[in-house]
């Protein structure tokens, strides 16, 4: 409805008079649900108003323009940008408000970011769109996922929302079959259906989602230990890429020493190892074994 007011008063600004007729026409609906738009308008402190006669039909009061004085031109900006920067996670007819905007406050915006939602390759960008239409059009969507018990199993879900976190995309949804809110890492889903069946959104898990900002737990309690790692000068690009300074010392000889809470899993194995040599746990001895039991099960794979 609000795109369709907003249509209304672009058509009403750049027309003297338009009949209900043309606009029902132009919108797709019923003559008295422009004439309930029409009031909404008015009741909003639009000075709009009907008029009868051979060239009657809707009109503006004379002289009146809505105030885009109101919004400096540095903030006419700010707004176009920002539109632009999320282009990529609007559904489509959304796009037309842009270009609408842009018109009224006769500017074009400037593009300072560019966001890309797939990866490298071409899979994941079919995933999002699958992801991005369930959640808009509150579809049940069904998928193979991985656990970190690296089993497989298929999950029957009400989306939420996408969410960037820790350089990777997660789906935040209802898992019907853990009856709670749940985070899945979007690498980690198969197979993904978005089926005919529509939802009604569980208002008490979307306010926890909103008000509390904060992962759902976990399907198992986590253990987040103070991960040390010393870590090579020569790896420093990666160590900047990776980690927040807040996180990083540098010893006098140029070597690192990283401090990190993450849970223990095997995405963390994997970060330790992506170093190779340049990098050894410090604490704590768990991880350390578990480091060294991997380097071990490599070294066997290349015997022979």
């Amino acid at each position: 409805m609000i795109n369709r007011l907003f249509g209304i008063m672009y058509i009403l600004l750049n027309r003297e008079t338009v009949t209900a007729a043309a606009l029902a026409e132009r919108f797709e609906v019923s003559v008295r649900t422009i004439y309930r738009d029409i009031d909404a308008l008015s009741q909003a402190g639009v000075p709009v108003y009907t008029k009868k006669g051979k060239n009657g039909g809707i009109c503006l009061m004379e002289r009146f323009v809505l105030n885009k004085m109101l919004l400096t031109e540095e903030e006419q900006q700010q707004i176009l940008s920002a539109l632009l920067s999320l282009e990529e996670t609007t559904a489509p007819e959304d796009n037309q408000v842009l270009q609408k905007l842009g018109d009224f406050f006769k500017t074009e915006p400037v593009n300072w970011i560019a966001i890309d939602f797939s990866d490298w390759g071409s899979g994941q960008k079919e995933l999002y769109e699958d992801l991005k239409r369930a959640i808009l059009e509150r579809k049940v969507i069904s998928f193979d996922y991985f656990g970190q018990n690296h089993a497989m199993s298929r999950r029957t879900v009400e989306p939420l929302q996408l969410l960037f976190k820790e350089y990777a995309w997660y789906l935040i949804a209802y898992c019907r079959d853990k009856k709670g809110l749940r985070f899945f890492k979007l690498k980690r889903i198969k197979r993904a259906e978005v089926s005919e069946e529509t939802f009604v959104p569980r208002e008490d898990l979307y306010r926890e989602l909103v008000e509390e900002q904060k992962p759902p737990l976990q399907e198992k309690p986590v253990n987040i230990p103070t991960i040390v790692l010393w870590v090579d000068k020569r790896e420093a690009y990666k160590i900047y890429d990776r980690f927040d300074e807040t996180e990083i010392e540098v010893l006098e000889d140029g070597n690192f020493i990283i401090r990190v809470n993450y849970p223990i899993d095997e995405w963390v194995y994997g970060l330790i190892l992506s170093f190779g040599a340049s990098a050894k746990v410090l604490e704590p001895a768990e991880i350390r074994e578990g480091v060294r039991e991997r380097i071990a099960t490599m070294w066997k794979n290349y015997e022979t």
